[in-house]
């Protein structure tokens, strides 16, 4: 039995990147409780977010792509925690993959990137928010050191149902 493998490829995110990253935001928007947005983005709405990731400073895009075929497999980014000036030295953190992406190794990837891209910067915290349930994000961010600080109980409505979001923390 051969296993097929995949060159991924993890960069910085650029504009030539932004209608598959606003794709594979819309699936999860689309089919999942993953995210709480509730309605699809056309490209130009997603692009002030794709423009508020700059390649330096604390606030990140990093992109996974397949090598040969040069398919967007999915991204990470930090962004800031809250508006608040006090706030500036915590970021949220997420990965959005591709759907035939799951399960690769490669949100493991783009985390070893953000954070590596992150070294440095003027950071205390990052934190995440996992809809649960969600075991493969759950896990993923328990191996990049993240612990668990709370869970907000059915604080978002999505398909007409109530979810909770598990929050965490990692030092920078």
């Amino acid at each position: 039995m051969t296993t097929e493998r995949t060159e991924v490829q993890v960069r910085p995110g650029s504009e030539g990147d932004l209608d598959a990253l606003t794709a594979i935001y819309n699936h999860y928007v689309r089919e999942t409780p993953i995210t709480f947005d509730t309605a699809v983005f056309t490209v130009e709405e997603r692009r002030p977010w794709l423009l508020s990731h700059p390649e330096d400073g604390p606030h990140r895009l990093m992109v996974a792509t397949d090598v040969d075929s040069q398919a967007t497999l999915g991204y990470a980014t930090s962004s800031p925690h809250r508006p608040k000036p006090a706030y500036a030295t915590s970021v949220e953190v997420t990965i959005y993959l591709a759907p035939e992406a799951a399960g690769r190794g490669i949100g493991t990837l783009l985390y070893k990137a953000l954070f590596e891209a992150l070294e440095g910067e003027d950071l205390h915290r990052a934190y995440a928010g996992i809809a649960l349930p969600n075991e493969a994000s759950t896990r993923l961010h328990e191996r990049f050191g993240f612990r668990h600080i709370g869970t907000y109980r059915e604080v978002g409505r999505k398909f007409g149902r109530y979810w909770d979001v598990a929050w965490y923390e990692k030092e920078l």
